[in-house]
Order: C-alpha cells, then structure tokens, then sequence
C-alpha cells in the first residue's frame, strides 16, 4: 500500500529527498506561489510549522506555476523571496505541476487519496492543502481558501494519533 513516505521529491536547493525522512510525523502538504491572492497564507504556514512542528508536524511547500503564472521565478528566486518575505523555515521543494499528464507523482497520489469538491479531483489554485497522518495516509484536504489557522484543531488531532 502507498502512502505519503513513499515518494520522493527534489528540494529548493535541487536535492532528491525522500519524503520516508519525515516518516512518523504528521505533514501539510501545500502547492504555493510567490504572486498569488492567497501567498501572504505562507505567514500562516509558518506560523503552524513553528508551533506544531516541536511535536511532530512538517510543512511541505511546493511551488507551481500552473495557476495565472503565479509563480514565474526559478527556485532560487522563490527561496528568497520566502525567506526574505515571510521568513519561512520550513521545508520547500522544486516547481511541480499538480495537475496535468506531467503532475509530481506525490500530486497524482494526493489527489486519488482525496478528491476534491464535488468528485473533481484537480487542484483548483495555489495553497490547496492536504493533512497526511503519521501513517502516511491523507486525512483531509483543504481548498485554497481554507486559511493556515483555521487546520489547528484538525493538526492537533491528527498529533494526538
């Protein structure tokens, strides 16, 4: 059976890491973009990672241009631009699609775990979520407009498991 540790993907920085590092902990999956309505939500995102990551919880952030061109710099642009803007500590990765023939594997599987909206499985813009247990399952997804704060309660559940 897949499950989340099982993937692989290719940091900020271009390194292959294996997502099995994070095996155990509870993740927050999030395809983000630099030039989006929704881009000051990385304050959120830290916000969570640094109060919940002492107990088990990783934020994953994924850039993807495939929403209105949102996120047009390389990967180096975007580090700093979140380092710089926002101070974000937590983990980013490499552009990826999420949608498409060429969507990151991870993507693909997140999608079949839990479709979205009305049985249609396609992300619909930047900062869709997904809350993956520490079994590696998904436990929810969450639309773009679901604020970063507003995943505490289920968070804290998903910790206590």
């Amino acid at each position: 059976m897949t499950t989340a540790f099982d993937f692989s993907a290719v940091d900020i920085d271009g390194q292959q890491q294996s997502l099995d590092a994070y095996r155990g902990k509870v993740l927050l999956v999030v395809n983000v973009a630099s030039k989006c309505g929704f881009t000051p939500q990385y304050e959120g995102l830290e916000k969570l990672w640094r109060e919940f990551g002492p107990q088990g919880l990783v934020v994953l952030g994924f850039p993807c241009d495939q929403f209105g061109h949102q996120e047009p710099g390389n990967e180096a642009e975007i580090k700093d631009f979140c380092s710089l803007t926002y101070d974000v500590t937590f983990p980013m990765y490499a552009k990826v699609d999420v949608n498409g023939d060429a969507a990151h594997p991870l993507w693909k599987w997140l999608k079949d775990e839990k479709g979205g909206f009305l049985g249609i499985d396609a992300i619909k813009w930047n900062f869709s979520k997904f809350l993956v247990g520490r079994d590696g399952h998904v436990i929810k997804r969450y639309a773009p407009t679901d604020k970063p704060a507003s995943l505490a309660a289920d968070v804290r559940a998903a910790l206590a498991t």
